[in-house]
């Protein structure tokens, strides 16, 4: 199933960096951000974290929250946060349910070989649990600057 504006994002309680849980039930009443990436500290991924961080003082005075969310472990999540100093707060779905059940789980092909991966999403949420907006197959140029923008219209 592919989730999309208008669909209340599934319950979830994830581990997540610094020993530490995030959950729908913590973030419930206020806007996040969602954004699902493929892999801890690897190009387009560590890009991705890095403008999310660029703009974090942005998202958090318009009382946004960011959550990254992979298949890395917690502890790869501590080195890769500490890496890049990044602030916000990284979830591990080893098991990938949570990533299933929003549909970025897919079917990639690299060089004529298919495999399954974590499809660059991001989900901008509101206080209801609501996804306003949805990404697929994110870009990462220019990304965070596309979010923190809608961001804007959904607090003003």
């Amino acid at each position: 199933m592919s989730l999309s504006a208008g669909d209340a994002v599934p319950e979830f309680d994830l581990p997540a960096d610094g020993g530490g849980r995030i959950s729908s039930a913590a973030l419930k009443g206020k806007p996040y951000i969602l954004y699902l990436y493929p892999k801890d500290d690897t190009p387009g991924c560590t890009k991705e974290a890095q403008g999310f961080a660029s703009f974090y003082q942005e998202f958090q005075d318009l009382g946004v929250e960011i959550v990254g969310i992979s298949k890395d472990s917690v502890a790869s999540h501590d080195k890769f946060k500490e890496k890049y100093c990044l602030t916000f707060p990284l979830a591990s779905d080893e098991e990938g349910t949570f990533i299933e059940a929003v549909g970025s789980w897919v079917e990639k092909s690299m060089y004529g070989k298919k495999y399954m991966g974590i499809d660059r999403s991001t989900f901008l949420v509101d206080g209801d649990g609501r996804i306003v907006r949805a990404w697929r197959s994110v870009k990462v140029p220019g990304h965070a600057d596309e979010v923190l923008a809608a961001a804007k219209g959904l607090t003003s």
